[in-house]
């Protein structure tokens, strides 16, 4: 067992799109879209999803391209988690 293998969030998301960075970056542009318009700054997000994705679009290590998608990953739970709250007026505990 590798003790520095970091735990991946992306358990949390389906299969279709923790796997595919393509589905991901589309999920998380859908997000800032939504975020944006909600905050009347929806150049300001999504242009910085649309940076992020970018930056590191060359990336080959994997153990890099797996931080970066967990990072996607986590932006995407806590926005769901967020959402839900907000929905039902209470907080939503997370599974750890």
């Amino acid at each position: 067992e590798n003790k520095h293998e970091m735990p991946t969030l992306q358990g949390s998301l389906p299969p279709e799109l923790a796997n595919n960075v393509v589905r991901l970056y589309r999920e998380c542009l859908r997000r800032a879209t939504f975020i944006g318009k909600q905050q009347h700054n929806t150049e300001l997000v999504v242009g910085m999803v649309r940076q992020q994705f970018k930056k590191h679009m060359n990336e080959t290590d994997p153990e890099k391209i797996q931080k970066l998608k967990d990072d996607a990953a986590r932006g995407l739970i806590n926005h769901m988690l967020f959402e839900s709250e907000k929905l039902t007026g209470r907080k939503v505990s997370q599974r750890s």
